[in-house]
């Protein structure tokens, strides 16, 4: 379905499900677990975590139509943060405009480590392993040759000098998983054939999520007249866009906040799509910190003479659509058949490009209106949700919030109070 969202957003949740229904955008066997909200059932809970109580639900939502390299995905987000699907949307629908995002998967690889220490002759032994690189990625390979079967393996190895280790890297092709217990088994098969050839001894043998073999850029152009229907406001937007871009590079205060309005997005899909997103932050923040200083990660720029505005985001992206516990929550299942059965490389080219959107919405947001304007009506609604309000109640207190723009919930219980009575 790429045609009119229009109203998407006032439906019911079971009337948002059945358009998807009868849109063919979920089969009926991922669309009857949500609409029956039979999610992550408490005794799979139990195998994949300890000392389980309960499952723990999120607002799990719709984003349509973003256009990625030229396909329109209608993309799940999981988030318990009110604007972030908003102005996802917003971002989604203007950049469509636009012609959307196109991207570029740079590789699709994760890097492992074996820190050496206690070696004489750092040269040497780095010398005596890389003589013997070919039998290494052999016998890596033939530590875990299902992957090799399906095509992915060992692909190259190096070695670094570290104050005192050297430390041996390796990286692996791990097709459509994220590859940690891949890695993992890889790298404990050369622990001793390191060791004897080093002289030296592991201290340890583990994945990186520093995924630097897994680079995912994405990017989009904007033209100005879509920032503003007034020609001189839209382009003193894209110059203050750019500027805050600018910021972001100069400030870490502003690139730590920078980037988790980048993150809002990535994160809210990567859960939804049942991913690993702490490892995902911490290889993009460590990723924002490769040239000596906490930097924002996306990057914008005005071109007046053609009223464009260029966004631009690189960041590693190792997420996976196999393997882990990817395939035993049924919510997880659906999203991936909204997304069309992605495979790993498309799933983390459109994740990018998500937050590339998120990141879109944030600056012009508080470049323009401020961030506030969109957050306080969301706002309104949470404190009337908490205030007690009943379904049909809220758009009146919200409105009421709104207008006083006293934002607690004394003053919603109160407001809700006189509109109670009023209706009597």
């Amino acid at each position: 379905m790429n045609g009119n969202w229009t109203g998407f957003s006032k439906k019911s949740p079971a009337e948002r499900l059945q358009l998807l229904k009868e849109s063919g955008l979920l089969q009926q066997e991922y669309w009857q677990p949500l609409a029956e909200q039979r999610t992550l059932p408490l005794e799979t809970a139990n195998q994949m975590s300890e000392n389980v109580l309960a499952t723990l639900a999120l607002p799990y939502s719709l984003v349509p139509d973003f256009l990625v390299d030229g396909r329109c995905y209608q993309v799940p987000f999981v988030t318990e943060e009110p604007s972030v699907v908003a102005a996802a949307s917003f971002a989604a629908k203007i950049i469509k405009r636009s012609g959307g995002f196109e991207t570029e998967v740079h590789k699709r690889q994760m890097i492992g480590q074996i820190a050496l220490y206690q070696i004489e002759d750092a040269d040497l032994a780095a010398q005596s392993v890389l003589q013997k690189k070919a039998d290494l990625l052999a016998r890596a390979d033939q530590a875990y040759p299902s992957i090799v079967a399906r095509g992915g393996g060992a692909r190259d190895l190096w070695l670094e000098q570290k104050d005192d280790f050297l430390i041996f890297y390796l990286s692996v092709d791990t097709q459509e998983a994220m590859g940690a217990n891949m890695l993992n088994t890889m790298l404990e098969s050369l622990t001793l054939p390191l060791e004897e050839l080093t002289g030296g001894k592991s201290l340890m043998a583990i994945l990186s999520n520093y995924a630097t073999d897994s680079l995912v850029t994405a990017r989009c152009v904007i033209d100005y007249r879509f920032l503003s229907r007034d020609r001189a406001e839209a382009a003193l937007l894209a110059d203050k866009m750019q500027l805050a871009s600018k910021l972001a590079q100069a400030d870490p205060y502003r690139a730590a906040t920078h980037n988790k309005g980048i993150f809002n997005g990535i994160d809210a899909v990567v859960l939804a799509t049942g991913n690993d997103w702490r490892a995902v932050e911490a290889g993009a923040h460590a990723y924002a910190s490769r040239e000596g200083s906490y930097r924002g990660l996306s990057a914008w720029t005005a071109d007046p003479d053609k009223r464009q505005l260029h966004g631009q985001l690189t960041l590693p992206m190792p997420v996976a659509t196999k393997g882990g516990s990817i395939g035993l929550n049924p919510a997880v299942a659906a999203s991936l058949d909204l997304l069309g059965q992605p495979r790993a490389k498309e799933l983390a080219a459109l994740i990018v490009s998500v937050g590339l959107a998120q990141n879109f919405a944030a600056i012009k947001a508080l470049v323009s209106t401020g961030i506030q304007a969109g957050h306080m009506k969301l706002q309104a609604k949470s404190l009337a949700l908490q205030a007690g309000a009943k379904e049909e109640e809220i758009p009146a207190l919200v409105s009421h919030l709104t207008a006083t723009k006293n934002f607690n919930l004394a003053t919603a219980q109160e407001i809700l109070a006189d509109l109670r009575k009023q209706n009597q």
